[in-house]
């Protein structure tokens, strides 16, 4: 926290609204969620009414919190259902760094990861999923940094936060804001989780010297290996998808190359949504870019991530393994097996919207009359 303050951005914050803890929550979600997050909670409610209060357009919430630990999964938690609970009608937006597939940083974290799916599916509204271990690759891959480190992942973060709410901060040919993009993007309540992308990705060096394009910025955007979390959207495919663009450019140019991307991919896009790719236009580009674009997808093949997570949490869970560190805290076993259900059944729906086909609706129908 000192570092913060002391730190280049630390006059951005008001004093009074940082709120200091002195325990950690150990690893341990029950800790978060439970007994060290519920001493602290009431006191991060006040900074946040106090900061809601002082709005006069009040537009919502973006948590940014990690799923592996104790603090960001078990508190975090918490934090959104309090906020949820107190502010029903605004947006709730979270930014959530799952546990990597290879890199683990605790042992504990399937479980801490499953429990705050179970709560993100009911009180998050949208859900950005990020992971290091995709930010990492981003790092070597693209932007050919030999050690990356923490501070590269959150920049790459940031500019997909800052692309996010461009629209809210600054004028625009085409506006967008959380609420629209929430309507755009979430054909079912549940399927609120997103991978995101930005465009253009170098290194930060040397952003100036590139001539960027919007076919250019659109070929990167879509592309796989710009996911900031590690499935991989050829393994499924996209229910719907925004793209932000940022700087001087025409609308026509950006709608044709987004018609372009869908009818080029078309088997990627499930066709029972037409046009189900959004676009937005800010003209303030981010600093030191001429033009950048933000992308945010909706994808089945996001379950790749859930999977993975379900798969060891069953594996230790079979065994109990670790679970006196979470009972002890309080929490029943019961509440271990509705969270693993929790996940299994939203794989199990991203997976049944990927083999969804238009004609399924119509052979239902058909069914039904014949045996009438």
């Amino acid at each position: 926290m000192d570092s913060v303050r002391s730190g280049p951005f630390g006059q951005i914050f008001r004093p009074d609204n940082f709120v200091f803890g002195q325990s950690g929550a150990g690893n341990n979600w029950a800790k978060g969620h439970y007994t060290e997050g519920a001493e602290l909670i009431d006191s991060v409610l006040d900074v946040v009414r106090k900061e809601a209060e002082n709005c006069d357009c009040l537009q919502g919430f973006q948590v940014c919190h990690s799923l592996g630990g104790g603090t960001g999964s078990g508190m975090g938690t918490l934090l959104i259902s309090k906020i949820r609970e107190e502010y029903p009608d605004r947006m709730m937006l979270t930014f959530s760094v799952f546990p990597s597939p290879k890199v683990s940083d605790t042992v504990v974290e399937p479980y801490n990861a499953t429990l705050s799916v179970h709560q993100l599916v009911e009180n998050a509204d949208e859900c950005m999923v990020l992971d290091n271990e995709a930010l990492y690759d981003i790092c070597f891959r693209t932007l050919k940094l030999a050690t990356p480190t923490f501070g590269d992942l959150n920049h790459l973060i940031s500019a997909t936060m800052s692309g996010v709410t461009c629209c809210l901060r600054f004028p625009g040919q085409l506006n967008s804001d959380l609420r629209k993009l929430a309507v755009n993007l979430i054909p079912f309540p549940r399927l609120h989780f997103f991978m995101v992308g930005f465009a253009p990705l170098t290194s930060r060096g040397s952003q100036q010297y590139r001539a960027l394009t919007v076919p250019e910025l659109t070929q990167q955007m879509w592309d796989a290996k710009n996911m900031m979390c590690a499935a991989d959207p050829r393994h499924g495919r996209y229910l719907t998808a925004s793209a932000m663009f940022r700087g001087k450019m025409s609308t026509k140019e950006v709608d044709e190359q987004m018609i372009n991307v869908q009818n080029k991919n078309s088997s990627y896009f499930v066709e029972w949504i037409p046009n189900n790719v959004k676009s937005s236009v800010c003209d303030i580009p981010p600093k030191g870019l001429k033009m950048a674009s933000t992308f945010i997808g909706n994808s089945t093949s996001i379950q790749e991530m859930f999977r993975r997570v379900s798969e060891q949490f069953t594996a230790m869970f079979r065994r109990k393994a670790f679970l006196h560190w979470y009972t002890g805290e309080g929490m029943d076993e019961m509440e271990f097996t509705e969270a693993e259900s929790n996940m299994n059944d939203l794989v199990a729906e991203y997976q049944q919207y990927q083999d969804a086909t238009a004609d399924d609706e119509e052979y239902e129908e058909e069914e039904e009359d014949i045996g009438a």
